[in-house]
């Protein structure tokens, strides 16, 4: 962390900026990626969180210079986490006033089952977009993910082993307050696997009743039950 005392037109306020990419939390990248025109204050608020009404009455706009190359090389490093395929060995989180450090696995799946459908739910939706919107050929090349959809995807993965309660999907999305807490640095990778190393979670999302269509599609001789069982739903 850089530490600056700086003078204020109410007195002064000390400023503490992280500058090693480990200091980042994923929910301050969160806000910042929320922002649409970032600013250089607005990205200090963020990452010293001081409200931006203390930093606006700075005397000296200049005070504020000594972030400038710390931030700079931060905006780089997160670039290149972004190609990174480094997982963590563990993560911690903060659970009922006392840190639990979890162990994360080289073989990562989500369990239970419904922690497994709301995450396939989330990544199919992501990817889905990113291809509408630049294409299919070789899209994992291109692909970041919002901050937001990593972060529910990893509340997804953590909320039982994390807090040893059984699934409720409403209790694991609140859970994501706590996955922000993580490091940058630990929470991405994660994420990141479960988008492009895990098959089955990005398959396009088919209902019991899609695949049962989908089998009449290539069974003609049962086109007369498809159009009875089509008559039968329409009349619910």
């Amino acid at each position: 962390m850089i530490k600056q005392n700086i003078k204020t037109t109410l007195g002064s306020i000390t400023l503490s900026v992280p500058d090693q990419l480990g200091e980042i939390s994923l929910g301050q990248l969160i806000a910042m990626q929320a922002k649409e025109n970032l600013s250089d204050m607005e990205a200090i608020e963020i990452l010293s969180g001081t409200p931006l009404t203390e930093l606006q009455n700075i005397k000296n706009p200049g005070d504020l210079d000594i972030f400038n190359a710390p931030l700079l090389a931060l905006s780089a490093a997160i670039k290149n986490l972004y190609t990174s395929d480094s997982l963590p060995s563990t993560v911690s989180f903060r659970i009922n006033g006392r840190n639990k450090t979890i162990k994360v696995a080289t073989n990562l799946g989500v369990e239970p089952a419904g922690a497994y459908f709301a995450a396939r739910d989330i990544i199919t939706d992501e990817i889905t977009r990113h291809i509408e919107q630049y294409g299919e050929e070789d899209w994992k090349s291109s692909f970041n993910p919002s901050l937001n959809s990593c972060a529910l995807i990893l509340a997804h993965y953590f909320y039982c082993v994390a807090t040893g309660l059984p699934y409720s999907e409403q209790q694991a999305e609140e859970f994501a307050e706590q996955v922000k807490q993580l490091a940058f640095t630990d929470a991405l990778p994660i994420a990141k696997y479960f988008f492009l190393s895990y098959p089955n979670l990005s398959k396009p999302k088919t209902g019991f009743w899609q695949r049962v269509q989908l089998r009449w599609k290539k069974r003609p001789e049962l086109s007369l039950f498809k159009n009875l069982a089509t008559s039968i739903l329409l009349t619910r």
